[in-house]
């Protein structure tokens, strides 16, 4: 996984970030993207797209990795070694609202290897002004022995750099239907 320095790295575009809640043993945490497509554009790149916004920095295997997620209930979202030896599944799908929700349930990175479990939630919706406001919900917790308030604040930012991954993504041309950048009105 990639190192704290990497954190130091600013998020591009509107975003908002917020810790919901903190304790020792859990933590809820929120952030948000507005971007420039409709919801059928940015959830074919939330699910289809993945290898091509998820910072690989933010992966087990940097560029010597792909990651895929299959959108439907028992799916995974999966991280393969170009080999195809390396392998790690990061979160399972628990829950697919096509264009809407897009529900994930484990440990993300470090926390799986604590003995952690979560829930993460991409919501899109139509944002005021047109467009998609998309909202990355994270909610883990369990048992261990380090006090999770202390990782949060990182935690947090790694989300917001995920998410901005996808906005970032999202805003370039290609991503919003060709290189002339023409895209449908937002619904």
């Amino acid at each position: 996984m990639a190192c704290a320095a990497a954190l130091l790295l600013g998020v591009g575009g509107t975003a908002t970030a917020a810790v919901k809640d903190v304790a020792a043993n859990g933590f809820s945490i929120e952030n948000e993207q507005v971007v420039p497509v409709d919801q059928a554009t940015a959830w074919k790149a939330l699910v289809g797209e993945v290898d091509r916004w998820w910072p690989k920095d933010h992966t087990w295997w940097g560029k010597a990795s792909r990651l895929s997620i299959e959108p439907r209930a028992g799916g995974c979202f999966c991280e393969i070694g170009l080999d195809g030896q390396q392998q790690a599944l990061h979160m399972t799908v628990s829950f697919v609202d096509p264009g809407k929700t897009l529900r994930l349930l484990g440990g993300l990175g470090p926390l799986q290897g604590m003995g952690l479990n979560g829930a993460m939630e991409f919501r899109l919706a139509p944002a005021d002004g047109g467009g998609t406001r998309i909202t990355l919900a994270y909610r883990a917790g369990g048992y261990t022995p380090d006090d999770l308030s202390k990782f949060v604040p990182v935690i947090d930012k790694v989300q917001g750099l995920q998410l901005g991954g996808l906005a970032d993504y999202l805003r370039k041309p290609e991503a919003r239907g060709g290189a002339n950048g023409a895209q449908e009105p937002p619904r």
